[in-house]
């Protein structure tokens, strides 16, 4: 018995040490080899057509990185993503519609952007189009309206315990409302075309591609960034009591806890992720329009989580990008089945792999150990 408690410490000291060095160093080499291939490699090898491509791919996986947080660790499915990102996208788009506007031969302050002026208005701007001429405004809307929002509606909604598919469809059919509201408003917010032909970004002409590029960095920095604060959330005091929320509520509400705040948080900090990424979206592929914040496109940001890991951040991130790249390869080959097939992913990836892509290794490690277990036993 000596001998046995003897040695097992020893065999703590040394074996404890270097896998709490290497714990300490996982993340922070994490983010620096993702900065190095964002910013580093990527700007090098990739082509400025492909580039601008990527840049449209990063935003999408901006918004993976609040579903990441909503679904994967607050058990909260949002399928109506699309309309915080183009809340945002729509906020910045209306600021660059109106400088691009003033910017123009004979346009000055309060000028209508082209496409006003061809649907015919009154001759002046809107009540509620007037404060996006101001940039700090409109910076700020393209955060705060979505989270502002998403505040309202995610307080009545937790309040009255509305969870699970209840919550789904209710996202799902804001998304669908917003959309069907755009097209509507062809005078003001474009119709179906949406906000179009935008050439300016804050002085800089998005015809450049020296300007492209640094939208690209922008954007790249911007999800390096987000990532670093969701995942300050998943280890913190706030991240265990979401994980405790989503596994068992009551339980949670029995030990002094509101669990409708706890989700809250989470719900409103998704929609900032996703606003933010609608107003660099803009930037990036210059256009918003209903079509890319309706019912499918929510949809599909919750696709890309799924399939590479809802739970995981980088799994998110990477799942995000490569149904989008998927999208765009595949739906121009097969048009009519591209939709039939992003939806088979999203069911294998739920139904037969949770994890996600990201939890592959794991679950093959976990049958190779049982296999010898079982053979023994």
């Amino acid at each position: 018995m000596t001998t046995t408690t003897s040695s097992s410490p020893t065999t703590a000291a040394v074996t404890k040490p270097p896998a709490s060095r290497l714990e300490r160093f996982r993340v922070p080499g994490g983010f620096a080899l993702g900065a190095l291939l964002l910013l580093g490699i990527a700007p090098l090898v990739l082509s400025d057509f492909r580039l601008s491509l990527l840049a449209k791919y990063l935003c999408y996986a901006i918004v993976a990185v609040g579903v990441s947080l909503a679904w994967g660790r607050g058990g909260l499915l949002v399928l109506g993503q699309g309309v915080f990102f183009g809340l945002g996208g729509y906020a910045m788009a209306m600021h660059l519609k109106l400088a691009d506007a003033a910017a123009a031969p004979g346009g000055g302050p309060g000028s209508l952007p082209d496409f006003m002026q061809l649907y015919g208005t009154s001759g002046s701007l809107p009540w509620w189009w007037k404060p996006f001429a101001n940039p700090g405004f409109a910076l700020a809307a393209t955060v705060l309206l979505p989270m502002a929002v998403a505040a309202l509606l995610g307080y009545f909604i937790f309040q009255r315990r509305v969870r699970g598919a209840y919550f789904a469809i209710l996202s799902q059919a804001l998304a669908a409302a917003l959309a069907i509201w755009l097209v509507g408003q062809q005078a003001t917010t474009g119709g179906t075309n949406g906000l179009t032909d935008i050439q300016g970004f804050f002085g800089y002409d998005l015809n450049d591609p020296v300007n492209q590029r640094m939208v690209y960095f922008i954007i790249a920095a911007v999800l390096l960034l987000l990532m670093a604060v969701a995942r300050q959330l998943f280890v913190s005091r706030y991240g265990e009591l979401l994980i405790a929320v989503r596994d068992s509520e009551e339980r949670v509400r029995f030990l002094g806890y509101n669990p409708a705040n706890v989700k809250l948080i989470a719900y409103v900090v998704a929609a900032g992720m996703a606003g933010l990424a609608g107003a660099l979206f803009v930037p990036a592929v210059g256009i918003i329009s209903p079509a890319l914040i309706g019912v499918v496109p929510s949809i599909g940001f919750v696709i890309g989580a799924a399939v590479g890991g809802r739970s995981s951040l980088v799994g998110a991130v990477l799942g995000a990008i490569a149904v989008a790249w998927a999208q765009s390869t595949l739906s121009d080959a097969i048009p009519a089945a591209w939709t039939y097939f992003q939806g088979l992913l999203f069911i294998v990836a739920v139904g037969f792999l949770p994890g996600g892509l990201a939890s592959l290794l794991s679950v093959i490690r976990n049958r190779r150990t049982r296999t010898p277990a079982g053979e023994t036993a």
